[in-house]
């Protein structure tokens, strides 16, 4: 599947002819951010706080809402609610529901279970349970006969006397028993069958038992061992985490993991069946940068191989990479979001669209900037990323169906969440945001309020000249007009540069007017010779413009110099 194709239908702006020599350039369709030397005309060099919203049209986005601001922001998730971690509380709808490390978060969802890394905790949405999922017992143990299936079972038990080891364990359980000196063969990882008060039933001849002294000399008796035991259960440190087809999948730097299915607790049950977890290491150079599950397949990144994983157990899965390939960049894992239905993420070499084949890249708008250390969400048709550049962290939309990327402004967001059809952002100052077209804010969220933006064009040099069958002279501008829809409170100001150098000059200022709140601004220059020149809006509050024009003289090719010549 490939990102659909939009036929440009866009016109050139028109360069009307004057009676008088004076010429008339018109712009009334507006795209998005074009940060190359070659600035496409009716894109912008550079801009803050624009959206696609309204295209044709140069607007200002949306205005956003504030949720909530935490004291100390580790991360953000969505799973049948809102949660967050804020030092070193987890958070679920605003309630604490748990303690973890002062630490940034990885999360992950199976069921109703939420799962937290690297604590690996989790928290049940459904039982409102909170808690670890490794657990570890120590003590002195007896290996002994017992039951299973309610049935008389040789050398299958271990028993403590007074705990309850419905405490630290569950039936099948894969946990890990270590200390055995008297008998090192009952060091291994069984499966639990039954936990029954102070006694854990397994397999018939799971363990080995003292030899009896009877003449029978198979037979064997109880025995407890002389040291401490321990009796884990545990999980890989998992750096990267995904649910797929109800497993929990992860990787750490090199090798890929999957949970029992449907069973977040147990990554050590290996017995032949369709239930087992699954563990490979993929011996390729480098480490894994991220994982997603895409297209119903896990799929696991590092930054020039992705691996991913076919099958639907582990007896049949197969790990097919690609190599080769614009992988996600080091430290830009949450960068992985879907949009359109294609998945985006940021790579070494910029922004990725991928769509089930060959990743390509959409990131000719950032012209030779460099990103990295990248989060991003989507609303679905849009896709939210907040990145760290050549002058700090910038904030990007990128509008899918439309192909049009703007900068929305220089917050440092760590998370995204998309929850009860809003997209929720967390600063790195701890403000949780609401943003893009919001339907039924949060009752206890508040505006943002007016805010500043502006839009920069590249060099307007004379692609009039050209569709007017002459070369690319001088010219000199004598006025310019605007169209615009103000708000209340809000205002836009016209400023120029001319030929590259100096400061920008302010043409003119146009605030709201309550009876003429959509109108035409007519604003005079004083002529000036010039070979390009550059236009800057500068504006506070909501604005949309429909249209710019300029009215100019076509000269020489000489000098530049005040005046026209």
């Amino acid at each position: 599947m490939h990102l659909p194709v939009i036929p440009n239908t866009r016109t050139k702006a028109p360069v009307l002819p004057n009676p008088s020599g004076i010429r008339k350039q018109y712009q009334d369709e507006f795209e998005g951010l074009d940060h190359n030397e070659a600035t496409t005309q009716g894109e912008w060099w550079d801009m803050r706080n624009l959206t696609s919203e309204y295209e044709p049209w140069l607007a200002t986005r949306p205005e956003r809402r504030k949720y909530r601001k935490l004291t100390e922001p580790w991360g953000l998730f969505e799973w049948e609610g809102l949660c967050w971690v804020d030092g070193d509380g987890f958070y679920f709808n605003g309630e604490r529901k748990g303690t973890v490390a002062r630490s940034r978060k990885t999360f992950a969802a199976i069921g109703d279970y939420i799962i937290i890394m690297p604590d690996k905790a989790y928290y049940n949405t459904y039982s409102g349970e909170f808690g670890s999922l490794e657990a570890t017992w120590s003590g002195t143990v007896t290996f002994t006969d017992g039951l299973y299936v309610g049935e008389t079972a040789k050398a299958n038990t271990i028993q403590s006397s007074g705990v309850d080891w419905s405490r630290y364990f569950r039936d099948g359980d894969a946990v890990t028993i270590e200390g055995c000196t008297k008998h090192p063969a009952n060091n291994k990882t069984p499966i639990i069958r039954e936990v029954s008060g102070d006694k854990l039933y397994f397999y018939e001849n799971t363990f080995e038992l003292d030899d009896g002294v009877e003449e029978d000399t198979e037979s064997t008796v109880p025995y407890t061992e002389p040291g401490q035991i321990t009796i884990k259960r545990t999980m890989p440190d998992i750096l990267y985490m995904c649910e797929n087809e109800n497993r929990l999948w992860g990787c750490d730097k090199r090798t890929i993991y999957s949970s029992k299915l449907g069973d977040p607790f147990n990554w050590n049950c290996f017995e032949g069946v369709g239930t087992d977890s699954y563990a490979v290491d993929t011996g390729s150079e480098g480490s894994f940068t991220g994982c997603y599950s895409y297209l119903g397949v896990p799929m696991f990144f590092k930054e020039t191989i992705l691996y991913k994983v076919y099958g639907t157990m582990p007896s049949n899965y197969e790990v097919t990479p690609t190599n080769s390939i614009s992988g996600v960049m080091e430290g830009s894992s949450t960068s992985m979001a879907v949009a359109g239905s294609t998945l985006f993420y940021l790579s070494p070499h910029g922004i990725m669209a991928y769509s089930g084949a060959t990743p390509r890249t959409v990131n000719h708008p950032f012209g030779t900037d460099r990103y990295k250390l990248a989060a991003a969400g989507s609303t679905g048709g849009k896709y939210y990323i907040s990145m760290e550049g050549p002058n700090g962290y910038l904030l990007f939309a990128y509008d899918v169906e439309k192909g049009m990327w703007h900068i929305e402004d220089d917050k440092h967001m760590l998370n995204f969440a998309y929850w009860d059809k809003n997209l929720y952002m967390l600063q790195d100052d701890g403000q949780i945001w609401i943003t893009g077209n919001i339907v039924d804010p949060p009752a206890d969220s508040t505006p943002e309020g007016p805010f500043d933006w502006y839009a920069e064009s590249g060099d307007i040099v004379g692609d009039y000249a050209r569709s007017a069958g002459a070369p690319p002279n001088k010219k000199h501008l004598t006025k310019f007009q605007m169209r615009t829809v103000l708000y209340e409170g809000s205002w836009v100001e016209l400023w120029v540069r001319y030929d590259s150098n100096g400061d920008w000059q302010l043409v003119d200022r146009k605030e709201f007017e309550k009876d003429k709140p959509k109108r035409s601004h007519y604003m005079s220059v004083k002529p000036i010779r010039v070979d390009h020149f550059r236009v800057k809006l500068i504006g506070h509050g909501q604005c949309k413009i429909q249209s710019i024009s300029h009215d100019f003289g076509v000269g020489s090719e000489l000098r530049s110099m005040p005046g026209p010549q």
